[in-house]
C-alpha cells in the first residue's frame, strides 16, 4: 500500500496511516505472544525442576542394603524424626575398602600397591589379597595406631560390607636385624636386656625388642651376629658370674 500510494490518486493517505498503525498493533501483539511464549517456558522449567527433586538417583550402581522410609511415608525437613535418617543406603559391592589401624611399632616400612593378606570369618581357611592403597602417614595419639587402606575386588560379592578380618601384616625391615630366643630376653626394674657369654661370662647386654617371628624376638642393642647368648635369661644371673657354654647348637644356661 505504501508503494502504490506514491502514484497520486490510487490511495487515498488517511488508508495508508490506518493500515501502518494496525501493522504496528499486530507487532506488539506479536512480541507480547513471544514474551508469553518464554514465561511459560520459564514455568515448564521450573515446574520440571520441582519434579527431579522428586526422583532420587543413585550415584553409581549398588545393592541397597537398608531402606529406612518406605512409599506413602511422609518426609520431613533434616530436623523432623523421618529426615533425621537417611532414605536408602546403597553399597556399591564390587569394589570394598579394608581399613586396616596399624601399631606405630610396625609402619616403618610400609608401601603402597604391597599386598596384604586377610581372612574373614564367614570363609575359614580361605586367604584372600588386596594391595595398599593409602597410608595416611599419621598416627593417632590415643590408640597409637597408624590408618591404611586396602582396596578389595570382591566382583563376584563374595565378601559382605562391614566384616570384620584377620589381616596378616607383612613386616620387613630394610636392613638385617638379630633375633634371639623370647626366652633370652629378660628385664627388671630398670633394664630389658640379654644375657651375653663372653670368655666364659655373663655380660647383660641391654636391648630394645621388635617383632617375635616363630618363637623368637628381635633385638637391637650391642650385639652382633655369631655372639652367645643365655637362652634362659635370668636376673639372677650377673654380669660378670661364670657360664659354661654347653654345646655350639644351643645357648648356654
Amino acid at each position: 500500500m505504501v508503494e502504490a500510494a506514491k502514484t497520486l490518486g490510487v490511495l487515498a493517505e488517511n488508508d495508508v496511516l490506518v493500515t501502518g498503525q494496525t501493522v504496528s498493533a499486530d507487532k506488539e501483539l506479536v512480541e507480547a505472544a513471544n514474551q508469553n511464549v518464554a514465561a511459560a517456558k520459564e514455568a515448564l522449567r521450573s515446574v520440571s525442576q520441582t519434579e527431579s527433586y522428586l526422583r532420587i538417583t543413585a550415584p553409581f550402581d549398588g545393592v541397597v542394603t537398608t531402606r529406612n522410609l518406605h512409599p506413602g511415608a511422609l518426609i520431613g525437613p533434616a530436623s523432623g524424626v523421618g529426615g533425621a535418617q537417611p532414605i536408602l543406603q546403597i553399597v556399591d559391592d564390587k569394589r570394598l575398602r579394608l581399613a586396616v589401624p596399624i601399631p606405630e611399632a610396625q609402619v616403618g616400612d610400609m608401601k603402597t600397591g604391597q599386598l596384604v593378606s586377610f581372612t574373614v570369618p564367614a570363609y575359614p581357611g580361605q586367604t584372600f589379597k588386596a594391595p595398599i592403597e593409602r597410608i595416611s602417614r599419621e598416627v593417632d595419639e590415643k590408640s597409637r595406631t597408624m590408618p591404611v587402606e586396602l582396596d578389595v575386588k570382591n566382583p563376584d560379592g563374595q565378601l559382605s560390607p562391614g566384616s570384620f578380618t584377620n589381616v596378616s601384616w607383612p613386616l620387613q625391615r630394610a636392613y638385617p636385624t638379630l633375633f634371639v630366643p623370647t626366652t633370652a630376653v629378660t628385664t627388671d626394674q630398670q633394664h630389658t636386656f640379654v644375657i651375653r657369654v663372653r670368655n666364659g661370662k655373663a655380660e647383660w647386654v641391654t636391648v630394645q625388642t621388635g617383632q617375635i617371628v616363630n618363637g623368637d624376638m628381635e633385638v637391637f642393642g650391642d650385639l652382633t651376629a655369631g655372639d652367645e647368648v643365655v637362652k634362659k635369661a635370668s636376673d639372677a644371673i650377673h654380669s660378670g658370674d661364670p657360664v659354661r657354654v654347653q654345646n655350639q647348637a644351643s645357648s648356654a644356661k
